[in-house]
């Protein structure tokens, strides 16, 4: 009997390296792993998005 169960045992955390080897990913890993992406695509976007404001009104407020 094992001492500790798989239930036990930390999660991985999911992670992606542009370019790595998928052929030994499940279709569920890689469904992951694209929710993944598209998540950090939005927090990207979100982020550009907020810096553009930002640089936005201080070029309103210096009138550039």
């Amino acid at each position: 009997m094992p001492v500790f169960d798989d239930d036990d045992r930390p999660k991985k955390k999911v992670t992606h390296e542009i370019g790595q080897d998928l052929s030994l990913l499940s279709v569920d890993e890689l469904t992951a792993r694209v929710q993944l992406l598209h998540d950090e695509i939005n927090r990207l976007e979100a982020d550009m998005a907020s810096k553009r404001a930002k640089r936005a009104a201080a070029d309103q407020f210096f009138k550039r």
